[in-house]
């Protein structure tokens, strides 16, 4: 009996042994059989799999490139040159929160950064210089002032703007005498030696320089040079001097640390820390800087440019990442489903589903592979075309040797991941198919027809991007643009799954003139595209993407650009206007125009910024508005914001504002109600509402006096002065010039719009933004219409060959690709337009009270590329798939 055990027990192991053997023997020939099919389907198809190839790479590049340039924009610092020579800065925190507790939700945190400095209180000052190993902390304030005299004086280049510091503060950089002496009295001054250079100034020189007031003399006690690179000129007063000058005594901008031999920055930082708790002006907690981080004492607003920057860089990012994956995909779903018959042959002929979806995935593993990393290769240069154009003076993105690669590696293995599961998608329906019913789908026409998830998915998307759409006619700011932005996003990924479905209707509208206009050729045309619903839904696709992007991109700023600047056209009253150096104006400027004869009103116009802290669909918002600060019983003569409620005269003091109408709507306030603000330093206000005005696109949101904003700003100095004659101008003008002549640099010219407007018309990282989210974008756009059309015509090759052993002429198929191509131009120019009119009309509606608006021109170019882009791709490559018949003459 043991032994028949043993017997049984080994057979059993021997049979469990042969069955184990016998399915790797399966698996190893699935995956041969499969590695066979996919080698030779790459030779056969490489014309197709190039167009794959191509688009493929673009969108790892693309992706790539903007993985970068968020990574190099999350890393950037201001740049340390002032305090180079300094071990630490103490300086106030800039940053300033909100929490609230959304709906439904844990309590949420909002920061942004205050766009005007924040200073300490001064006897922060002696207390740092006490703290552990700290050797020396220096005060520094610093004062915009203009310098003329030598060569800048009468006769002279002009007056040139620099900036004023106590000379003890000059260690920080630090600055080194090079000729001359320090300043020992009131009246001297030490220059900086590229100004003095420049000026043709000299130990002994005397110079007229102004700050707030009338130029006054002072006399060159020395020249001094940077140890390192400075952020601009400087001239350097006596310490108590200069703080008169900064008219804030109680005050400093910044201390400047220098530590003992030997300590370490971490020990430094305690100890600093330790000995100045809560010694910010105000509210405000102190930070103490060392590193790198120093540069954020310098550039106050840096950060904050870079917060507003990186969610503008973010969302191009987001709808790049849809537009990459929408290409790849359809791309890919294009070139799996051209060879429908042959997978279905090869399923007819006895091969398992397995090894068809073994064989597919492995071809496009393969092509999308060497596509992502020649892409991920190709992001370093666009990445760093895209950094050169976002990169400022006050915040240069750094380049980190391993971001490039972290970039790229991040694309290419984002491509690659999502290569596979969408062919496996695409093959799922024929390679699921039995062998008798894949024998019949092997000779039969494609399927136009999507199914039914894909439809119910295009419908739900294409009623939630209208619903979006509707939804943003009835907010306001930045509610309305993340709605318009979400119904064109939803609509294009709608005109996606829902492509069959739109090329059969815009066969019925396009089809009849087609077949009228062509003859032979436009009969071909309209059967072969009405016989083809989904081939012509995956080339309008790309056309419709491509032209809702660019107008969507171009025309909302369009949009915004010429409402501002009707209503800064229209608020303008001034006939004059007077600006300075980049210094800007005193006070005593505008009072001085006032008194000359003929003018009826003048008033100094000061830039500062505010902060308001709302909510926005719930959740707690920080915005940062820029803000004029006016004098009101000038305005009626300068500045008309043309008011709807209330009164301008009323905008006195320090705790009034007055708002735009929009705005106050949202914030549900009327005239007589308190708003909530933080002024540019982070001063908390309270200011009661006198006016509600309209023209709040052109002039901005909020206007204070000026009285309020001046001792909240670095310097009051106004950024110009408007001016209204009795003359209109023309013969007040050389008055007004005589009266500024003690003010140099003031120069009195016509007004303009754009003197009133809250921003300028156009910046350079407006300019920059477009540059990448137009010319790159759109250029990878048009590449996968170039792609994706090439496609299609690479899998009609079987079909322009039958056309003519069946005795169509050669022009007659060039004709009817004419016909065909501009069929699908027409259509993808119409849907795309169409997409993008609904987004952009509810944000228009919505921010500016007007229709949207893009200029003929960039409408026309855009147009033009769709022709050249769809005819390289269709007309070159299908006039090549007809080849001529022998014996036969065309």
């Amino acid at each position: 009996m043991s032994t028949r055990t043993d017997t049984s027990t080994n057979t059993g192991t021997a049979t469990d042994t042969d069955t184990r053997g016998s399915r790797t023997d399966v698996r190893h020939g699935v995956r041969r059989a499969s590695a066979f099919l996919a080698r030779r389907s790459l030779k056969t198809h490489r014309r197709a799999w190039a167009a794959v190839f191509a688009a493929t790479t673009a969108a790892a590049a693309l992706i790539g490139a903007f993985a970068f340039v968020l990574g190099s924009l999350l890393l950037a610092q201001p740049p340390v040159e002032r305090y180079a020579g300094a071990d630490a800065v103490v300086a106030a925190d800039q940053k300033v929160t909100y929490t609230a507790k959304p709906w439904g939700s844990e309590p949420k945190t909002a920061t942004t950064y205050l766009p005007e400095r924040v200073r300490l209180d001064r006897s922060a000052v002696q207390k740092a210089a006490t703290a552990d190993g700290v050797a020396k902390a220096v005060a520094d304030d610093s004062v915009p002032v203009t310098v003329s005299g030598g060569s800048t004086g009468p006769g002279g280049a002009g007056a040139a703007s620099a900036v004023g510091r106590s000379w003890e503060s000059a260690m920080l950089t630090p600055y080194r005498l090079t000729d001359g002496h320090a300043p020992g009295a009131p009246d001297e001054l030490v220059v900086d030696g590229t100004l003095a250079a420049a000026a043709g100034l000299r130990p002994g020189s005397r110079v007229a320089v102004q700050a707030d007031g009338v130029p006054r003399p002072y006399t060159v006690s020395g020249l001094a040079a940077p140890a390192h690179r400075s952020s601009g000129p400087a001239v350097f007063f006596t310490e108590r001097r200069l703080t008169a000058l900064a008219g804030h005594p109680g005050t400093v901008d910044a201390i400047g640390v220098v530590a003992e031999r030997g300590v370490p920055a971490g020990a430094l930082r305690a100890s600093l820390e330790a000995a100045l708790p809560g010694h910010a002006h105000g509210d405000r907690a102190i930070e103490v800087l060392t590193g790198a981080e120093r540069g954020r004492a310098e550039h106050v607003d840096a950060l904050g440019t870079r917060g507003e920057l990186l969610p503008l860089l973010a969302s191009i990012a987001g709808t790049v990442l849809m537009v990459a994956l929408l290409v790849i995909a359809t791309a890919i779903s294009q070139a799996v489903h051209q060879r429908s018959g042959e997978l279905a042959l090869l399923r007819a002929v006895g091969a398992t589903p397995r090894q068809l979806r073994s064989a597919v995935g492995r071809e496009v593993s393969r092509v999308a592979g060497a596509a992502a990393v020649l892409g991920g290769i190709g992001a370093v240069p666009l990445g760093l075309y895209m950094r050169s154009l976002l990169s400022t003076e006050p915040l240069p993105l750094p380049v980190p040797v391993w971001l490039p690669l972290a970039a790229g590696a991040v694309a290419a293995a984002l491509v690659t991941l999502l290569a596979r599961p969408v062919s496996l998608l695409a093959a799922r329906r024929i390679t699921g198919l039995r062998p008798a019913a894949a024998l019949g789908a092997a000779g039969a026409p494609e399927s136009s027809e999507p199914g039914r998830v894909r439809t119910v998915a295009g419908v739900v998307l294409a009623v939630a991007g209208v619903g979006s759409a509707g939804a943003a006619t009835a907010q306001s700011g930045q509610a309305a643009a993340v709605a318009a932005s979400g119904a064109a996003t939803s609509l294009i990924i709608a005109v996606a799954l829902l492509g069959p479905r739109i090329a059969q209707v815009a066969m019925r509208v396009l089809g009849t003139p087609v077949r009228w206009a062509g003859g032979v050729s436009g009969f071909l045309a309209a059967r072969s595209a009405a016989a083809h619903h989904r081939r012509l839904g995956a080339a309008i696709t790309p056309i419709v993407l491509l032209v809702a992007f660019v107008c969507v991109q171009l025309s909302a700023g369009s949009t915004l650009e010429r409402a501002a600047d009707r209503q800064a056209a229209a608020a303008l009253r001034a006939d004059l206007v007077v600006t300075g150096p980049a210094a800007g104006l005193p006070a005593g400027a505008a009072r001085a125009v006032r008194e000359v004869p003929g003018v009826t009103a003048a008033t100094g116009v000061l830039h500062s910024g505010v902060v308001l802290a709302h909510r926005e669909l719930g959740d707690p918002l920080l915005e940062r508005f820029p803000v004029l600060g006016v004098t009101a019983d000038q305005l009626p003569g300068t500045l008309d914001p043309h008011v709807t409620a209330g009164d301008l005269a009323d905008l006195t003091g320090r705790s009034t504002v007055a708002i735009g109408e929009d705005r106050a709507a949202d914030l549900g306030a009327g005239i007589g109600d308190t708003v909530e603000l933080r002024l540019g330093d982070g001063t908390p206000v309270g200011l009661r509402v006198v006016a509600l005005y309209e023209r709040s696109l052109g002039i901005g949101e909020f206007m204070l006096p000026r009285q309020a904003l001046a001792g909240h700003v670095q310097a009051s100095r106004d950024r110009s002065v408007l001016v209204r004659t009795a003359d209109g101008g023309a013969a007040s003008a050389d008055a007004v010039r005589r009266a500024l002549a003690p003010y140099a640099g003031a120069v009195v010219r016509p007004a303009m719009a754009d003197d009133v407007r809250i921003a300028p018309a156009a910046s350079d990282r407006d300019d920059a933004l477009v540059v990448i989210g137009v010319g790159v974008i759109g250029g990878f756009a048009l590449l996968a219409v170039v792609s994706t059309l090439s496609l299609i015509s690479v899998g009609r090759a079987p079909e322009f060959r039958l056309l003519r052993m069946v005795g169509a002429g050669r022009r007659q198929v060039r004709r009817m690709l004419v016909l065909e191509t501009g069929l699908v131009v027409v259509a993808g120019l119409a849907i795309g337009t169409l997409v993008a009119a609904v987004p952009l009309m509810a944000f228009a509606v919505s921010t500016t009270g007007s229709l949207p608006y893009l200029s003929p021109e960039r409408y026309g170019v855009l147009a033009l590329a769709v022709v050249v882009a769809a005819g390289l791709g269709t007309i070159r490559r299908g006039a090549s798939g007809g080849r001529r018949v022998p014996g036969r003459r065309d």
